[in-house]
């Protein structure tokens, strides 16, 4: 039996969100124990040149459920704010994992084939939902969940690759 695209997406998806989802929580457990401002940290960027915190997480949402939607519409186009708070941040991750659960793997899987337009302001890409899906949104999703956790790791939440990987899908 192959791989289907619910199984290459949505389930990793929910799987990374769950670990984001944690690694915020014991991100905010360990500001609130060593006082340190929750703005510090979402306003925190790796390099000047890079996106802080906030940016981070609201592009692991978007490249995640906002993918899916943007596949389902025929048409992506991520949100640039990332001027939210950590609660807004922890809300929107929470959201987008209930979103996900809502999908049945049957209704994922219809969308191979179909077409879709990344749109930015001066870039158009157009794609079928599966190359987007597989070779720009699961990449991006990846690249800002762990850009997230790395910005935790520099203030001093003790997060291991555990926290990372999440809730593995071992066999049972």
């Amino acid at each position: 039996m192959g791989i289907s695209l619910y199984d290459a997406t949505v389930r990793g998806f929910l799987q990374t969100l769950g670990a984001v989802q944690g690694f915020l929580e014991r991100g905010l457990k360990h500001c609130s124990e060593a006082c340190v401002d929750l703005s510090e940290i979402t306003e925190t960027r790796l390099y000047p040149d890079m996106r802080p915190f906030n940016f981070q997480i609201i592009q692991a949402v978007q490249h995640s459920v906002g993918a899916i939607e943007g596949v389902k519409n025929g048409v992506f186009s991520p949100f640039r704010e990332s001027a939210l708070d950590y609660a807004a941040l922890q809300n929107a991750v929470a959201e987008a994992r209930v979103r996900l659960k809502a999908y049945t793997a049957d209704e994922v899987n219809a969308l191979v084939g179909r077409d879709v337009v990344f749109q930015m302001p001066n870039l158009t890409m157009p794609f079928v939902a599966e190359d987007f899906l597989l070779s720009l949104s699961v990449p991006n999703f990846h690249f800002h969940a762990t850009t997230a956790y790395d910005i935790l790791r520099t203030k001093g939440v003790p997060l291991g690759k555990r926290d990372y990987l999440g809730q593995l899908r071992v066999k049972t």
